[in-house]
This record gives structure tokens, C-alpha cells and sequence, in this order.
């Protein structure tokens, strides 16, 4: 069953039921991820994805899908703020050279979307590879019942998100200055609509919250360059490292957790990641990960 004709079943009026189980059943040929270092950005995707199945795997032949990278600051790429316009380029092509009928891309930022849109580099990038590329409209989002909700019973999700046959979440890795970091979880705010600012009260469960009932299909962390300090939106390019590595793994909440490596951090030290931890949102045991760890260049 295609991810669109689910949610024809699953959500019903304004405060229907909306509930993502793990989308895709890792093969048992395949590791649980696979983290690149060493090389550029194009490349980084393309080694990852040949050493976790292809990318076949999770886009089929006339899928809508939806990548959701983070454009939400008016930074230039070199301050780290934003995900990589190369990777997202080249995301892009993989997916419709896959057989993809239409990618599309959006986010809902945090500073003037013209602006983040197009600073970033990621709207010409997009443009040129052949996706689409839209503002966020506020009557796209639809309330979606959260039934497992530790304290959100619903919230405003994209309709664009809710309707795509397969989701790739593309992050950039960066300091916080609430959460201690932004990975895919975090990402995912992205589709939110609504009072955002009242997320961040009870912040770890709110988050997971919602996050539990919208999972992706795939999550690929870009941390070609990692802002260290002063995040998330940043300004300052002593604060950025060139770490060069990319992250991939059908769960979101291996990949972030695999991402807190870039920053020393431990889990009990970034509670959002914890929790989603602690109500099983990780399809594989943090403790015996399967992966794989490749560098080039």
C-alpha cells in the first residue's frame, strides 16, 4: 500500500487518526546504517546509498516524494545553518533517476522565507534538478490526531508531508542552544504547523509527540559542515567545522543517535532523543547497531 493511499484509510475530518508505524523493514543483508566520511557532498550520497541496498530500496517507480531538508535561516551555505544545497542537488537526482514522478521540497522557516530560500541556495538547486519547491502555506496544514501522546492529543501537519508516497529527511547536524542539537527529529518541526514556540514547553515530549505519528521513510544527516556553537541559526564561521560525513539509516532515531557522535554527546544528555528512545521509536537496539563506516577521499 502506497504511503498516500494509507492515509486515505487513516485520517477522517480535521482530528483524524494519523499513524506511522516503521515504514521500512531493514533487509537482512543490510547494515542499520552507514556513516561516510572524507569526501564532498555528492559523493557522500552516493557511497552511502550504493553500501545500504540503493536507493531502489525506498523509492519506487511513480512515487511522490517528499525531501525535507532544513532552510530555515537567511544564511549563505558556508555557515552550516541550513542543509547542504549540493547534497540536496544531488538528493534530488538519485530519487528521480529512481523512477520518482515528482520530488518535492519545502520547509517552514523561522527567519523570511524569500530570503531563506534563497540564500541557502537550496531553491535553485532544487529548481535546476527538477524538483519542486514551494513556500509553506498556512491552509495546507491539516490536524492530525496523536493518540499515543504523552501531552499532545493533535497537532497541524503539511499536507503535503501527510500525502507523500515516501519521505527522505535531510538534516543538517548542529548545535542548539535548547535542545543541545538539531538532527532529524528536529528537523521534523519543519512540517509543523501552529504555535510552534508552545513545542518547546515539555519540549522532549511535545516533540516526540508528534514525531512518533510522522516518522520518514529514510533520514540522511548532512555533516559536511557541522555548526559547533551558537545554533541554530549561527553567523560566525569560527564556529563551523568541516567534518565532511554523511549519516543514512531507515530509522530516524539510529541516525540521530549516531549523530550525536559529531558532537561528543552522550544520550542521557539530549532528552528529545532520549525520549523517543524510551517509548521504542528505534527499530534496532542502540547497543548492538549494525554499522557500517566507510571514508573516501
Amino acid at each position: 500500500m502506497k504511503r498516500r493511499d494509507f492515509l486515505k484509510i487513516s485520517i477522517t475530518g480535521s482530528t483524524g487518526l494519523f499513524i506511522l508505524s516503521h515504514p521500512i523493514k531493514s533487509w537482512s543483508a543490510q547494515p542499520d546504517a552507514v556513516i561516510v566520511k572524507g569526501g564532498e557532498p555528492a559523493d557522500l550520497l552516493n557511497t552511502a546509498l550504493q553500501n545500504y541496498g540503493g536507493i531502489q530500496r525506498f523509492i519506487s517507480r511513480g512515487d511522490v516524494v517528499v525531501i525535507k531538508p532544513n532552510i530555515g535561516w537567511d544564511r549563505a551555505p558556508e555557515f552550516a545553518a541550513n542543509t547542504n544545497p549540493v547534497l540536496v542537488s544531488e538528493l534530488i537526482k538519485v530519487c528521480l533517476n529512481a523512477g520518482a514522478a515528482k520530488v518535492k521540497i519545502f520547509d517552514r522557516t523561522c527567519n523570511t522565507p524569500q530570503r531563506c530560500y534563497q540564500n541557502s541556495q537550496i531553491e535553485a538547486v532544487a529548481k535546476k534538478s527538477g524538483a519542486e519547491i514551494e513556500h509553506v502555506r498556512d491552509f495546507k496544514f491539516k490536524k492530525i490526531a496523536l493518540p499515543s501522546g504523552k501531552i499532545l492529543k493533535e497537532w497541524l501537519v503539511y499536507q503535503d508531508y501527510l500525502e507523500a508516497d515516501k519521505i527522505i529527511n535531510v538534516p543538517i547536524a548542529k548545535h542548539h542552544s535548547l535542545s543541545q542539537v538539531t538532527l532529524g527529529l528536529k528537523n521534523l518541526m519543519g512540517v509543523m504547523g501552529g504555535n510552534r514556540g508552545e513545542i518547546h514547553n515539555s519540549f522532549r515530549q511535545k516533540l516526540i509527540d508528534i514525531d512518533a505519528h510522522i516518522l520518514p521513510t529514510l533520514t540522511i544527516i548532512d555533516a559536511y559542515r557541522i555548526l559547533m556553537r551558537n545554533g541554530p541559526s549561527g553567523g560566525n564561521l569560527n564556529d563551523v567545522q568541516m567534518a565532511k560525513t554523511l549519516i543514512v539509516s531507515s530509522c530516524l532515531v539510529t541516525a540521530d543517535f549516531l549523530g550525536l557522535e559529531l558532537f561528543n554527546l552522550d544520550l542521557n544528555k539530549v532528552g528529545y532523543i532520549q525520549e523517543a528512545v524510551e517509548r521504542g521509536l528505534n527499530k534496532y537496539d542502540l547497543s548492538k547497531l549494525n554499522v557500517k563506516r566507510i571514508t573516501i577521499g
